[in-house]
């Protein structure tokens, strides 16, 4: 048995858990640099929560809010540049994966003259700035993870980069900041941080630490599907689906994820369809298409999550992210030889080809029961 586990992520959890620790944003320094989009910092209540810290402790510090949905290459050097010009001393990330993973690009672009696309060499001649991240939604788990996942134009996908110096310094989760999303966003990102942990239990990166993180993380997100169904999501199920964010965000740090987030990008790219949910339309499928290779973790998936069978657990993911199946076949072939070149696929318990993802793709995408 050999294997490797860090985190290199201090998390704080629990209600005000950024008042009860602030000195945790005081001691990196006088001038901070706060990313963050326009709407979820400011709704959550966590942006003037920050503020308000930072202003009593006597320390500068400048907002960026301009982080994009799925924010790309230069949505990230525009931030990068100015937090040069700032001369920040550390990055706070406030938001949904989209401004903490923007947060990781900008702590390395403040403090090294480089091209964007050069994030994905992974090895940087100037240390990025010390991050605190702070998420506003419970599905990605970037606050303890050492990826950041950009929108890559040139390639009509998103690809991720990384490095062990990203893992954000601190980590602050209290479930009030989640209590603003929407229920289409609470539910998509519960989709997404349920698809980290069982990627990364079916991934062959998978590790006897990283299956007890997911492990718990399934069995947390079970808990949470019947007042997920009916919109019954009250300050403990936040909390739950907060802490399955948070372990699977680590399970993915060592494990990656697999070919569901690989197909479910052009989802995203050419359609807008939300991450977690594009990885929900897949996930029936995949699970298909690795049973009789794992099938005693698939197994011990639906016991977790109190379900029968895959049929019972596809009726759950098709209320769950249900979109519309109006895909060409020529989408679908595009969307297929895209996910390929990712590394995703090469992380499957089971072997993968192009043509299997044409076919998962295709049974999901093509399907009549919706």
């Amino acid at each position: 048995m050999e294997y490797r586990f860090y985190i290199g992520t201090k998390v704080i959890f629990g209600k005000n858990c950024v008042f009860a620790s602030r000195q945790e944003l005081e001691k990196l320094g006088k001038r901070a640099f706060i990313v963050c989009g326009r709407n979820s910092a400011r709704a959550s209540g966590a942006l003037k929560d920050v503020a308000g810290i930072l202003e009593e402790a006597g320390i500068a510090y400048e907002i960026y809010d301009n982080v994009e949905n799925n924010p790309t290459l230069e949505n990230v050097a525009d931030a990068g540049c100015l937090a040069s010009r700032f001369r920040a001393d550390c990055i706070i990330g406030i938001g949904g994966g989209s401004p903490l993973d923007a947060a990781k690009a900008v702590a390395v672009l403040a403090v090294n003259e480089i091209e964007p696309v050069e994030l994905y060499s992974g090895s940087f001649k100037k240390k990025p700035l010390p991050i605190i991240a702070i998420p506003t939604t419970a599905g990605t788990g970037s606050e303890v993870t050492p990826y950041s996942i950009l929108t890559r134009k040139d390639l009509r996908t998103k690809m991720s980069f990384g490095s062990e110096e990203l893992f954000p310094r601190v980590a602050f989760l209290d479930a009030r900041y989640t209590e603003s999303m929407s229920y289409d966003t609470t539910v998509d990102t519960a989709v997404d941080a349920f698809s980290h942990a069982v990627e990364g239990y079916l991934s062959k990166r998978s590790t006897p630490v990283s299956d007890v993180l997911a492990v718990e993380a399934v069995s947390l997100f079970g808990q949470c599907i019947e007042p997920l169904l009916e919109g019954k999501i009250d300050f403990s199920v936040r909390e739950k689906l907060l802490h399955a964010s948070m372990l699977g965000g680590m399970v993915i740090s060592h494990t990656g994820t697999t070919l569901v987030h690989s197909l479910g990008y052009s989802l995203t790219y050419f359609k807008s369809v939300p991450h977690g949910r594009a990885n929900g339309v897949f996930m029936k499928e995949y699970l298909l298409f690795n049973y009789e290779y794992a099938k005693e973790k698939i197994d011990n998936i639906f016991k977790l999550l109190g379900i029968k069978d895959t049929e019972e657990f596809g009726d759950i993911m098709d209320r769950l992210a249900f979109i519309k199946r109006d895909y060409s076949e020529d989408e679908i072939k595009l969307y297929a030889s895209l996910a390929i070149k990712q590394k995703g696929p090469s992380y499957n318990i089971r072997n993968v080809c192009s043509e299997d993802l044409f076919d998962i793709m295709k049974r999901s995408l093509l399907s009549k029961r919706l």
